[in-house]
């Protein structure tokens, strides 16, 4: 049964949306964007059938995409919408979030599996706090593909969202939920970003500027199935996180204490780009080497709870790998950030929102 949005739900004062005390959790629909990733679409769909209780209402949204991925999402029993061009997934996002009839969206990536209680935590942790607007999880601590970087990389995203303080001003669409009315008032996503890219973070941005609460539920969490291989790891890094994250900063002049942008993490971005310009000048310089040496100590200590999370999960050659995959991101952000600033600088703006005929182009099936 559907809980039909009432005039109750009123912008309060402070912006956000006025709630009784207690409130009733209606309807929680699922929207997955997908463009080509069949395999990891079948397993991700595989595990919401095993959700308890069962998903009333998924939506998978094909951004042009081939028809074996629509065959796939239609095969789980998902409402299917194909856009016949590919708009990205933050349109994607958009166009699933009209096609669903739920007042809560729980928005899911293609590749990652749920566990069985996801809806059931979803709908707890709104239940039990009706003035939150917004939920957010996490990776689990044990990605699917076995490769060292997948494994490096999503065992550092689950620590960081493990450990960050609970209110925040981001949002995560890998797995996150959000009621509709404040989903519809801050306008969805922004569709100007036709990768994937930071256009959760930028949500969450409009969603905290206009009183609305976020928060990290720590409990919910899903397994990543995506292979990082070395140089797909550092274009994202770099062209799809930092650099139009930086834009996203400098735009709208926020910085907040939380998740990658923690004092340790903005004293490790300065000291990596510190510590290469160190080692490029030891073969002249004597006193770089000295320097080289006390920048490589600080990024160590600076990211020490990190390490011992990971040698107490992976071991101590792994977490020596990880150490030095980890002077690797900050670099990237370093390079990012650099970058960043000068398409600010210069007025390199992200392209002008649309298509809105998606939707008109959309097949639903």
């Amino acid at each position: 049964m559907i809980a039909h949005r009432t005039n109750a739900d009123q912008p309060s004062l402070a912006g956000g949306i006025a709630r009784p005390a207690t409130a009733r959790v209606g309807l929680v629909s699922i929207v997955i964007p997908v463009a080509d990733g069949s395999a990891d679409l079948r397993a991700c769909l595989e595990s919401l059938g095993r959700l308890d209780p069962p998903c009333e209402d998924l939506v998978v949204v094909v951004d042009g995409g081939s028809d074996e991925t629509a065959s796939v999402a239609a095969s789980a029993g998902a409402r299917v919408v194909r856009l016949r061009a590919r708009c990205g997934p933050a349109s994607a996002r958009n166009v699933g979030a009209q096609a669903a009839r739920g007042d809560i969206l729980c928005f899911l990536d293609s590749d990652v599996t749920a566990p069985p209680d996801l809806l059931a935590r979803v709908q707890g942790v709104f239940a039990a706090d009706p003035a939150l607007d917004a939920v957010i999880g996490s990776y689990d601590a044990a990605p699917a593909a076995p490769n060292f970087l997948s494994q490096y990389k999503n065992l550092a995203h689950h620590f960081v969202h493990q450990t960050s303080r609970s209110e925040t001003t981001s949002f995560w669409s890998g797995c996150g939920a959000i009621r509709r009315a404040s989903f519809d008032r801050v306008g969805g996503f922004d569709q100007r970003f036709r990768r994937p890219s930071v256009e959760d973070i930028e949500l969450g941005h409009r969603l905290h500027a206009a009183g609305c609460r976020v928060r990290i539920e720590r409990t919910l969490q899903v397994t990543h199935l995506k292979r990082w291989t070395p140089l797909g790891l550092m274009a994202t890094e770099i062209r799809d996180r930092a650099i139009p994250w930086t834009q996203l900063i400098l735009r709208t002049g926020a910085m907040p204490n939380e998740l990658n942008l923690r004092w340790k993490g903005r004293a490790a971005v300065c000291s990596a780009g510190l510590l290469a310009l160190a080692v490029g000048a030891s073969p002249w310089l004597p006193a770089a080497r000295l320097a080289a040496l006390v920048l490589a100590a600080t990024l160590v200590l600076v990211d020490l709870d990190l390490y011992r999370f990971l040698r107490a999960r992976r071991g101590v050659a792994f977490t020596v790998r990880a150490v030095f995959a980890h002077w690797v991101h900050y670099l990237c952000s370093a390079a990012g950030f650099c970058l960043g600033t000068i398409r600010h600088v210069f007025g390199v703006r992200l392209p002008a929102a649309g298509p809105v005929p998606a939707r008109a182009e959309a097949d639903r099936s």
